[in-house]
């Protein structure tokens, strides 16, 4: 190997570090900032209407993710991806995915995509949009929020952040960018 490829090479491996560090930074800020308490709304699940002190369970942690439904091929990949690792996300916090289709359409897509993870209905709410998943145009947005409820009930929101390509939510970015034309021009489909 060349003195010109060592170079490189080290100063890539600083630029990694780098970046796993202000990842880290960048969570622990977030932690930081001043705990926003939300109303405990009403989404809609599979039975009827569902208070989001209820997606809890007995866990103190959510982590909920805004999705933009069925007719989103991104959105979908992001989901095939958090399926993978659920039972690991689920031993820590609790975990629901929330889109605007209605109950029986995130089931019948949930089940053909054989997902696992509990989904609601933000149709009708407010929720989206005080959260910041909605566009100007009215459009939706994705994302995640965290949540955490305290031992009097209280439900306030940790943390957000947006989804799209290259965020570090989504694995699949990251390992085509290390292929010899990258990304190239590829988009997720529904089926391959």
């Amino acid at each position: 190997m060349d003195a010109g490829a060592t170079g490189v090479g080290s100063e890539i491996e600083r630029l990694e570090e780098h970046l796993v560090a202000e990842h880290k930074r960048i969570a622990e800020r977030k932690r930081q900032m001043p705990r926003q308490e939300v109303q405990d709304y009403t989404l809609t699940g599979p039975k009827g209407p569902v208070k989001l002190s209820d997606l809890f369970g007995s866990k103190r942690d959510l982590i909920l993710i805004h999705n933009m439904g069925k007719g989103c091929r991104y959105c979908t990949l992001w989901a095939d991806g958090l399926n993978g690792v659920l039972p690991h996300l689920e031993d820590r916090a609790a975990f629901v995915v929330c889109s605007p289709d209605s109950p029986e359409t995130q089931q019948q897509f949930a089940q053909s995509r054989g997902w696992k993870f509990r989904m609601v209905s933000g149709h009708g709410s407010n929720f989206t949009q005080d959260m910041g998943f909605r566009s100007e145009e009215g459009g939706w947005e994705p994302g995640v929020s965290t949540f955490q409820r305290s031992s009097d009930g209280k439900i306030v929101r940790v943390a957000h952040a947006p989804f799209g390509p290259f965020d570090p939510f989504c694995v699949t970015w990251h390992l085509f960018a290390l292929l010899g034309d990258g990304v190239s021009d590829w988009e997720p489909k529904y089926k391959y």
